[in-house]
């Protein structure tokens, strides 16, 4: 007895010593990946000090000149130092396995991808001023870009106007779709965390003109640019209202929450007549029960509205107050969230088409301190015409306790590459002006293969997830806007049509930039070289091994040999599903055989089976199952 008591007592002994080793060790592991994590986030805030640097310069006379010619495209440019990229650096699945056959990049020089609604002017250029001026202030940065630029970590700037300069150089597959400020790093760095109610009309009359269509590409956009910092929740209505995905609350905008609610927000039809008073009050419900549940994001909340016609349905209609009832239930609503939560609610209104009702939802927008856009039927930027919705979150963002605040994003797959990575964003400045006025967001990519090997997480893992919840969260921005300010948020949105008349002016200092004096100094051309214009991908980024051109053969080299792999893993995969359904049928019968003994053995022994190794015994299935770092 006094054996089994000793034995067992090493045992305890032994774990607790291991335990604790453990958990000083789940301690370094969890403090190295922050020092990465802090070592980002220094980065990106240098390189937002040296865009916001860039951007004092923007109207002088050397930086239009000089940007005359001197940028390169990112679909028809080729670039003066470019190279194969090494298998250990990058490889781009579409021009082959990386050893024999890679894609071209240059690491000594940024490029430059504009969508192709604002490239209009010949050769791709263009011709708005603001999008000319963004181009060339940010190629002041580009020294800096090439300087830091290490270990594979790009770093990009994408603009407010929609251009985007990236390190290294390299070449899209898919030319003049890419626009920043549809991304969630961009979104997420702009706006901080935040609950979003997209309210969307399914009314019969959205099917005319194509704004089913365009209410869908909207919702789905915004969707898509939310962050695991923030909340989301769908309302459709008709004649009355429910939410999407069967949800009675908010739900955090996860990877895959977002790709469920897409594939709802797909399959919406239009039919019935149109409840406004009944989408607000689902749309509300659905905000208080996330609050009371403590399932909110804490920090603002924005509700969307898309409609395109008037009331047809619900309190009031045919007594001429229908408007009023709708007006009074969404201010009351946003009091008592204001009130009993702290938190601030912003109704963003969307009057879509060029047929459609502007009167009510401008109303609405107006009586409520909320924001109202006009958005023109098959609209070629969407994104422009809701950029109010994000631009009202940066003026939070810009100064006090949020200065430095930076955003992660989920960890997701690279295109390019195929592997796990995320970014580090946060919002540049002008911040000469008060309030000061948001230019864009800086980004830093890297790779999770350096943090799933310290802490021995994949990627996707729950636990994973939470550390970039955290991550994201910041106090949440504080938005205090005088009339001028919030009437200038509606001219940036809509024009001078979408202001509630609160300012005699449209000098919106720190809302809307001021133009350089000298627009005739702005470059018409601003690309170096157009000599891959019009060639297909392959044939502009596919290069072999070690070269420092296209190569035709790669691409089809890649064919053939995907084909092979393709044929070999069917073969593969067969001969290792019979050999694993073999070792695990003889694993099976082993161990109900040992059971069956052990449990005679244990019969006739009882404790005494306790023996002087067992607390061996135990600790080493403990270290087999590790202490949780690691990927042996």
């Amino acid at each position: 007895a006094n054996m089994i008591y000793k034995n067992l007592l090493s045992v305890l002994f032994s774990t607790a010593s291991l335990l604790i080793f453990c958990s000083a060790s789940s301690l370094d592991r969890e403090n190295e990946v922050k020092l990465i994590m802090q070592r980002m986030e220094y980065d990106v805030l240098a390189f937002r000090d040296e865009m916001e640097r860039a951007y004092t310069a923007r109207c002088d006379t050397p930086t239009l000149t000089e940007c005359s010619e001197n940028n390169f495209n990112d679909c028809s440019s080729t670039y003066p130092n470019q190279q194969c990229m090494k298998a250990d650096e990058l490889v781009v699945s579409s021009c082959g396995d990386g050893e024999s056959c890679n894609g071209l990049w240059d690491k000594t020089q940024s490029t430059v991808r504009i969508p192709a609604n604002l490239a209009q002017a010949m050769q791709d250029n263009p011709s708005d001023p603001e999008v000319v001026e963004s181009v060339c202030y940010s190629r002041l940065a580009e020294e800096y870009m090439v300087e830091k630029y290490n270990n594979g970590n790009q770093m990009y700037f994408g603009s407010s106007t929609g251009t985007f300069r990236i390190i290294p150089a390299r070449h899209s597959k898919v030319c003049g779709v890419y626009d920043p400020r549809r991304r969630p790093w961009f979104v997420a760095a702009s706006s901080g965390p935040k609950d979003v109610v997209l309210v969307i009309d399914v009314s019969g009359s959205m099917d005319d003109f194509g704004r089913m269509g365009l209410a869908k590409e909207a919702a789905i956009t915004i969707v898509d640019t939310l962050t695991v910092a923030d909340r989301v929740a769908i309302v459709t209505f008709s004649d009355g209202a429910s939410q999407v995905g069967g949800y009675s609350g908010l739900i955090r905008a996860t990877s895959e929450n977002k790709d469920t609610l897409i594939q709802a927000i797909k399959g919406l039809q239009a039919n019935g007549s149109t409840n406004f008073y009944d989408a607000f009050n689902t749309a509300f419900n659905a905000l208080d029960q996330t609050i009371r549940s403590e399932s909110t994001s804490g920090c603002n909340i924005a509700v969307l509205f898309m409609t395109d016609g008037k009331i047809t349905e619900g309190p009031g209609v045919g007594e001429g107050t229908a408007e009023d009832a709708v007006t009074n239930l969404v201010n009351e609503r946003t009091e008592q969230l204001a009130t009993n939560f702290n938190q601030k609610t912003t109704i963003f209104t969307f009057s879509l088409g060029q047929q459609a009702d502007h009167t009510v939802t401008k109303r609405l927008a107006c009586s409520t301190n909320g924001i109202w856009t006009p958005v023109d039927d098959f609209s070629d930027d969407l994104v422009a015409a809701m950029s109010s919705y994000y631009k009202l979150y940066a003026l939070g963002l810009g100064e006090g306790s949020n200065k430095d605040f930076t955003a992660w994003v989920e960890p997701y797959r690279f295109h390019t590459a195929g592997k796990m990575g995320t970014s580090v964003s946060t919002p540049v400045y002008d911040r000469s002006v008060s309030p000061p006025l948001f230019l864009g967001a800086v980004a830093v990519d890297t790779y999770m293969d350096a943090i799933e090997e310290i802490l021995g997480e994949d990627a996707s893992s729950s636990t994973m997830l939470d550390r970039f919840v955290v991550l994201s969260t910041a106090r949440c921005p504080k938005i205090e806007l005088t009339e001028c300010e919030l009437d200038a948020l509606r001219f940036f949105g809509g024009g001078e049509e979408a202001t509630c008349g609160a300012c005699n002016t449209t000098g919106y200092v720190g809302i809307v930039p001021e133009k350089c004096p000298f627009q005739s100094d702005l470059p018409n051309n601003l690309w170096d070289n157009t000599d891959m214009e019009g060639n297909r991908y392959e044939d502009r980024a596919c290069c072999e091994s070690g070269g420092v051109v296209p190569s035709d053969s790669c691409p089809a080299t890649l064919s053939n040999s995907k084909l092979s792999m393709s044929e070999e893993t069917d073969n593969t995969g067969l001969i290792v599903g019979i050999t694993a359904a073999a070792v695990i049928f003889v694993l099976a019968l082993l161990i109900f055989l040992w059971k069956k003994k052990s449990s005679q053995a244990t019969t006739k022994t009882g404790m005494d089976k306790i023996g002087p190794g067992a607390e061996i015994f135990f600790l080493k299935s403990l270290v087999a199952r590790g202490c949780g770092g690691g990927r042996g």
